[in-house]
């Protein structure tokens, strides 16, 4: 026969379960509400195109929709004019050629991390590789 202590665990763990089970099926229905963007295609991985300036320098992307240097589903991003490759990871973060050990949520954040990493001087080459 279980002890009560044991019931109480079993209980808790179930609630636990049903709790989390819940909250990611929320989180599916949700995520099927969502619709396209207002130019009716969806929004890239990685967010909206940007242009912005930061630290004094030019970072503008864009998404590649259909192919290009990057592939399907990758990003043109540049710094001053010149490209900046972008690199997306497996878990869905991105690195740029400038720094290969930070990872970063979206292609503008990689951006601005590249624009810190070169610092006031230094400048892109204008080759992705």
């Amino acid at each position: 026969m279980p002890s009560v202590r044991t019931v109480h665990r079993l209980r808790r763990r179930h609630l636990i379960a049903a709790a989390a089970t819940a909250a990611l099926g929320a989180v599916g229905a949700f995520r099927g509400l969502r619709g396209p963007d207002e130019e009716g295609q969806p929004e890239a991985p990685g967010g909206p195109s940007f242009d912005e300036t930061y630290r004094g320098r030019r970072i503008q992307g864009e998404p590649v929709v259909r192919g290009g240097e990057h592939g399907p589903g990758g990003w043109r991003v540049t710094v001053d004019g010149q490209p900046l490759g972008l690199m997306r990871r497996a878990d869905g973060s991105y690195l740029s050629m400038v720094d290969h050990y930070q990872s970063y949520a979206t292609p503008l954040a990689a951006a601005r991390g590249a624009v810190d990493e070169l610092g006031a001087y230094q400048t892109l080459s204008g080759r992705l590789h």
